[in-house]
């Protein structure tokens, strides 16, 4: 049986990873975190992944601060580069494969269609600059790696944009919500499925590919929504990103073509909507 090590373990997409993992009992899975396993430690990493004979790597641990890591650049790229290029050193030493999650904010959201992995990427924030210099030199370093970009992660596990708003919205009567920054939801449940029928795959095949749920809507309509799944009457009023100013700006426009991971994995992937109910469900009967 193939050992899969999951690396950031009790984040929300790792935590979905293990309750994935029940639906794949093909695979033998060691789940860590930094207490468990430092991946910054190239060493220590190195001889973890020996002892315990690791076919895959996983790797969901990263930095996602996007406004903190303007000032906390030195964490923000010892975690989403430096650990990522141990990740693929170690994988390339011991003919481990790897699994690596990055992000749309490697793009600077000014496209009016989707994004395919071949665009030209150009990060405006820290975090997106420390994501890519991740995925270069995993590509780099690891020639059997696969890179999941993916966008507006959401789970019952953690602290999310979903959770945000259905608590914002029982305690107050209004809310202002951009509406000119589009993008698609994902359900990191969703995600973690892909990362292990991408492993399950008969042929693992490398390279770059992006992974959201179907669909589009704006932050205004995925709070709408959330809150029209949850049964939560609040006045949700659309504004403009000017009208809500942050230090890191955001991608306008971060919707992803799955085309690629669909043919070559033959991925089927759920409206946004379809999952977001099964993740409020999931929240309030929890």
């Amino acid at each position: 049986m193939q050992t899969i090590l999951i690396t950031g373990s009790n984040g929300q997409l790792g935590s979905e990873m293990q309750q994935a993992a029940k639906r794949f009992p093909n695979f033998n899975y060691i789940f860590t975190d930094v207490a468990e396993l430092d991946i910054c430690d190239k060493a220590t990493l190195n001889d973890f992944v020996v002892e315990n004979e690791v076919n895959f790597i996983v790797n969901c641990a990263a930095y996602t601060a996007v406004d903190k890591a303007e000032d906390d650049v030195d964490l923000c790229y010892k975690i989403n580069c430096e650990a990522v290029k141990n990740i693929g050193e170690v994988a390339k030493a011991n003919n481990v494969k790897a699994v690596h999650v990055s992000t749309d904010y490697v793009f600077d959201g000014t496209n009016h269609v989707p994004y395919t992995e071949d665009m030209p990427v150009c990060p405006s924030s820290v975090y997106g600059k420390s994501k890519l210099e991740g995925e270069q030199v995993l590509m780099e370093s690891c020639e059997e790696a696969v890179i999941i970009r993916t966008s507006w992660l959401y789970s019952s596990f953690g602290n999310n944009f979903v959770k945000t708003m259905m608590k914002l919205g029982t305690e107050r009567d209004n809310l202002n919500v951009i509406f000119d920054q589009v993008g698609t939801p994902t359900y990191a449940a969703d995600l973690a499925e892909t990362i292990l029928n991408v492993i399950n795959h008969e042929s693992f095949v490398p390279g770059i590919y992006h992974f959201s749920d179907e669909g589009v809507c704006s932050w205004y309509d995925f709070t709408k929504t959330i809150h029209r799944i949850a049964n939560i009457t609040c006045n949700v009023q659309p504004i403009e990103t000017k009208d809500y100013p942050v230090r890191t700006p955001r991608p306008h426009y971060s919707v992803l073509n799955k085309a690629k991971i669909k043919s070559t994995y033959g991925i089927s992937i759920p409206h946004w909507e379809e999952s977001l109910t099964k993740c409020i469900n999931l929240i309030h009967n929890s």
